[in-house]
């Protein structure tokens, strides 16, 4: 896959679990590329944030089907990683507000 961090880390999820998960086991919730595998995650994220990571674990979603009247479509499948960040490294994505 390319190894531009940039694409294979989309966004930063920000939901209540993944509040709750950052401020109890220091980790932080991505949604990442579906074909990106745990190193390539690990390798972005160290180098995006200046951060040691202990550990990666994925979770693959299927898209939803859904409906415009008659035609039937399907959401993409995407891909979500929780990234525990080593002792002392922190990642806030709300530190100014």
């Amino acid at each position: 896959m390319n190894q531009n961090p940039h694409t294979i880390l989309a966004a930063p999820l920000i939901t209540e679990k993944a509040t709750l998960v950052n401020a109890t086991g220091n980790q932080v919730v991505f949604k990442v590329h579906p074909q990106a595998n745990k190193i390539e995650i690990k390798r972005a994220v160290e180098q995006l944030f200046q951060v040691k990571v202990a550990q990666v674990r994925t979770i693959q979603y299927l898209g939803k089907t859904r409906r415009v009247g008659r035609s039937v479509g399907r959401k993409p499948a995407w891909k979500k990683a929780y990234v525990t960040l080593a002792a002392g490294d922190r990642i806030d994505f709300f530190e100014g507000a």
